[in-house]
């Protein structure tokens, strides 16, 4: 299936390579302010695809993690004050406001624009962020998108039921071979690795990581150091053993 386009610019296009249909449908779902459940392997890219997306929407409020409820109010408030506009009227700091108090600051900013929530590393979230997240998804008006860190979603307990469709879950898989070499040979440029063998090592790293993002990304991280090189080249096998042990 052919990708769709999608209007970034070049150096943040390069960031989703592989990836521009599921943010399109990401995109399509805010436009309907539908909630979104991402879920995928580890190092598929949920996080890096949930940050894109919110850079995409001039509504959104990022929150990298959810320990507790303190902490996602703070995060949000972060995100409204980085907007910087006037009509939210925000204190100038939290500091010595209650839990319940930064709640009801966060709840009428909320009400004044038509935010998109991008709450990331969802993982096993207590009674009351839970009750958090559906109260702020205002009885499902308010776009949610969110990431659970394991395949089978279990760490997202109660939350499930807010993307119960199938058409409001996101898998993300591992990329096919010519994204993922186009995608290996971008971040070999990123990362600043180069190397006589260079083109064969994308190649097996490829086909080592089986196209897992994540996976290619930190062997192009070991190739760089200098224990992986001999001379002008990538010491490959090497490597492969050592991402094998976890090393």
């Amino acid at each position: 299936m052919a990708e769709r386009a999608i209007h970034l610019p070049d150096a943040q296009y390069l960031a989703v390579i592989g990836r521009t249909e599921e943010l399109a449908r990401l995109q399509a779902q805010a436009a309907k302010r539908k909630s979104v459940l991402v879920f995928g392997s580890e190092g598929v890219g949920k996080t890096r695809l949930l940050q894109m997306f919110a850079k995409t929407q001039p509504y959104s409020l990022y929150v990298p993690h959810l320990h507790n409820p303190k902490d996602m109010l703070q995060a949000l408030f972060d995100g409204l004050r980085a907007l910087k506009k006037r009509e939210l009227r925000l204190p100038e700091s939290t500091r010595s406001l209650s839990t319940p108090s930064l709640k009801g600051i966060v709840r009428r900013s909320l009400a004044e624009f038509p935010f998109v929530l991008v709450l990331d590393h969802v993982a096993g979230p207590s009674r009351v962020v839970t009750g958090l997240i559906k109260e702020f998804s205002d009885y499902d008006q308010r776009c949610i998108i969110f990431a659970a860190r394991t395949p089978h979603m279990e760490d997202i307990g109660a939350l499930q039921p807010m993307c119960a469709d199938r058409s409001e879950r996101l898998e993300l898989k591992n990329f096919p071979v010519p994204i993922a070499l186009e995608f290996a040979r971008q971040e070999a440029v990123r990362a600043g690795v180069d190397a006589r063998n260079l083109e064969a090592t994308l190649h097996s790293i490829v086909e080592w990581s089986g196209g897992n993002p994540g996976g290619i990304r930190r062997m192009l991280k070991m190739a760089g150091m200098e224990k992986y090189r001999t001379e002008d080249q990538v010491k490959s096998h090497v490597l492969y053993l050592d991402f094998l042990m976890g090393t």
